[in-house]
């Protein structure tokens, strides 16, 4: 081997193990080698140095010794049943007492494998271990091992999580079909919203689509919290935190200290509402910063008002159970406000302790207010899962989760090193993003999380999960590996870095089982193959679109689908279905230039798949010959086609649902190229469609007739 082979073969064993990819099979099914460049910058971001020969070694050497450095590993996550072991390390032949206190109090002893290690010498000392069983019938939950060096009495304590074998709350499932609706909220308003769909219309969309439609879900974008001042974010997938809630949802006239304003501050909430009639019947951009300031006016004049007995305590106890987690939310936002979120300055100020404390006291008031706020967001985000429910739905809503978090955030002020320094998330080259995708989200720091018992992860878990039957997971390959790109260089200059799947796709359904919630694994793009075989062996639904459900040469016939699986004719990222049968989706890219190959090629290919699909649903009686691409009859032969999949969850767009045309979301793109998360429900003439006039829609009516008619789900009478 040459010199520069050995270094590259160097390099390339520090990275793997580091978890970084040194090569991988793109869209294309062809092997891509990552460069060396990106490789030390990835590792750099994990906190290894690379740069160098005697860097790598080093590096080899740290992660030698790093293990036997520590009396117990950061953490222990095992699978129900599993004969899982960790580690104990003392100065050789020092006696170690070992025990395990589970989540109830109970304490057990773990049996002593009789696995023999040779000692190690680190830092001049000799250090011994012993192998230690995880108590196979130890229940899933949150415990913690103790280990005391009785010669020196140093001592140690550290998570142990037990996860479910399975998620069983996908079995009820099993055995039938049900459908429900895909909702962009902030895009479909009532007559009573403030420009912006709210939590009061989640909840009257729910017992439309329950009581009259029959459906048995909402599946609705991310809710997370964005900027706490003007502007705010306007794409749901780029929150400042995930474990929070955005009061831009908030129907203001629904709290009921709102009945305790004075005169003129009634006089103005009317005026406010009024002054929305007309935003509310405009199918123009939405006008997310206007209705974000004018409820933020009232809330501060809502907040004022004193509490009853009953609602105090109610706040008091929300205050408690979400902890440090919600002050130091709160916080950050009250910051965030007074300085805003990306000066340099204020940055650096925020890692000093004593200028936070200090000011902390002076934004005293404001802090309680935005904790204030997110007892609200709860309040209504319940009472919408509540409405859902009564009405007749088995799982009634289904929460997103974000990737991760824009970097200029809360969490990346409140959980530190947990999130990665100098790498943003992405996803590499695809048939569709033929230019990769940057999402400018820091990643998790694989060993990091695992070094905070992950609590951060499982704490995000719990609130989101908290009022909702269900949760999407966006991109549910990232808990399997994520593709960073270093800072400075474009997404297809990054690499896949490597995470414990068992313990976050565990954790995720310990917290799932709890909340009693199915879990929907996003699982589009180019992923391992056994990613999908996890998925299912844990119980967790994967995703289909009917689009990209292709073989080698012809679509898969529906009956080859997946079981466990919610399956969908369009998705967010794509056109609704009459826009995508139309291809406008190649349209706006060829327009942006995001296409990497000649439009007519593009376009082509793009009609080849389309028409293989529609000759499919035509072979099988569903279409009748003729049939205009674009007319409603169309689009319902494709959710027919769509019914005769396994699937145990069918996802209908209320889009296609009302005749919607126009692109949500143009991956790849920002608001200077395309109005992004901006487009209010409209029917196919180009009129708003409000949450009143659901239950009234003809072409709604029609959609939902023809899965009736393919036996799937049933309204009321």
């Amino acid at each position: 081997m040459t010199t520069e082979e050995v270094a590259r073969e160097q390099l390339a064993g520090l990275a793997r193990r580091c978890g970084v990819a040194t090569s991988y099979v793109g869209w294309d099914e062809l092997d891509h080698e990552v460069s060396a460049e990106t490789i030390v910058a990835v590792l750099a971001s994990l906190g290894v140095s690379a740069g160098s020969p005697e860097q790598i070694v080093a590096a080899h050497a740290e992660l030698d010794d790093e293990p036997w450095r520590a009396m117990l590993p950061p953490v222990t996550v095992a699978t129900e049943g599993s004969g899982a072991t960790f580690a104990v390390h003392v100065p050789h032949w020092n006696p170690v007492h070992v025990w395990i206190t589970t989540e109830a109090g109970v304490v057990r002893d773990p049996q002593q494998s009789d696995v023999w290690v040779d000692p190690r010498e680190v830092d001049g000392i000799l250090i011994g271990r012993a192998t230690f069983e995880v108590p196979a019938d130890l229940e899933p939950g949150y415990h913690t091992i103790h280990a005391l060096d009785s010669t020196s009495s140093a001592s140690a304590r550290r998570p142990l999580i037990v996860t479910p074998r399975r998620l069983s709350t996908a079995d009820k499932l099993l055995g039938g079909q049900r459908w429900g609706l895909a909702v962009q909220l902030y895009s479909v308003r009532s007559a009573r919203s403030w420009g912006v769909g709210d939590f009061a219309d989640l909840a009257d969309i729910s017992a439309v689509a329950a009581s009259t439609y029959g459906a048995d879900f909402v599946q609705v974008n991310p809710l997370h919290a964005a900027q706490p001042h003007a502007p705010i974010e306007a794409s749901p997938y780029l929150p400042v935190t995930r474990r929070f809630v955005n009061p831009l949802y908030i129907r203001v006239t629904d709290i009921p200290e709102a009945a305790g304003l004075g005169k003129r501050a009634r006089k103005l909430a009317r005026a406010l509402e009024r002054n929305f009639f007309d935003d509310n019947l405009s199918a123009r951009k939405i006008k997310r910063n206007k209705s974000f300031r004018a409820k933020m006016a009232i809330l501060e004049l809502i907040h004022e008002q004193p509490l009853s007995k009953k609602r105090a305590t109610a706040y008091r106890a929300f205050r408690e159970r979400e902890g440090k987690g919600l002050r130091r939310f709160a916080t950050w936002c009250a910051f965030a406000e007074k300085y805003g979120t990306d000066h340099p300055a204020w940055s650096k100020q925020l890692q000093d302790k004593d200028f936070v404390k200090r000011k902390r006291r002076a934004l005293a008031e404001r802090i309680e207010f935005f904790t204030w706020l997110q007892w609200i967001c709860d309040e209504q985000l319940a009472e919408a899962q509540r409405v859902a429910l009564s009405a007749g739905m088995d799982i009634g809503i289904i929460a997103d989760l974000a990737v991760g978090v824009a970097r200029h955030s809360a969490d990346v002020w409140m959980l530190g090193d947990v999130l990665a320094r100098g790498a943003t998330v992405g996803a590499p080259p695809d048939g569709f993003n033929q230019q990769g995708q940057g999402w400018d989200q820091p990643p998790w720091h694989p060993r990091h999380l695992a070094e905070a018992g992950y609590r951060p992860y499982r704490d995000m878990l719990r609130t989101v999960l908290r009022h909702a039957g269900g949760l999407r997971v966006d991109h549910i390959l990232g808990l399997f590996r994520l593709w960073w790109i270093p800072d400075g260089m474009g997404p297809a200059g990054g690499t896949y870095v490597h995470y414990d799947h068992d313990a976050l796709i565990g954790i995720l359904a310990l917290e799932a089982e709890r909340a009693g919630a199915v879990v929907i694994g996003e699982d589009l793009g180019v992923f391992e193959r056994h990613v999908q075989e996890a998925l299912t062996q844990r119980g967790i639904l994967g995703t289909s679109i009917l689009w990209f459900e292709h073989g080698p040469g012809a679509p898969i016939p529906p009956e080859e689908y997946r079981d466990l699986c919610l399956t969908s004719v369009t998705t967010h990222d794509l056109p609704p279905t009459v826009g995508y049968l139309a291809g406008d989706h190649i349209d706006l890219r060829s327009r942006l230039g995001l296409l990497e190959t000649g439009e007519a090629a593009e376009r082509a290919r793009d009609e080849r798949d389309r028409d293989a699909v529609l000759a499919l649903a035509r072979a099988r009686g569903l279409l009748p010959a003729g049939t205009p691409i674009t007319d409603q009859k169309t689009v319902e032969a494709l959710y027919r086609l769509i019914a005769a999949t396994p699937s145990v969850l069918l996802g209908v767009a209320l889009v296609d649902a009302v005749g919607e045309r126009r692109i949500q979301n143009q991956p790849g793109t920002g608001a200077a190229q395309y109005p992004n998360w901006c487009i209010p429900l409209a029917d196919e003439d180009g009129r708003v469609v409000l949450v009143e006039d659901l239950a009234g829609n003809a072409r709604f009516a029609s959609l939902v007739a023809a899965l009736e008619d393919a036996g799937v789900g049933g309204g009321e009478d």
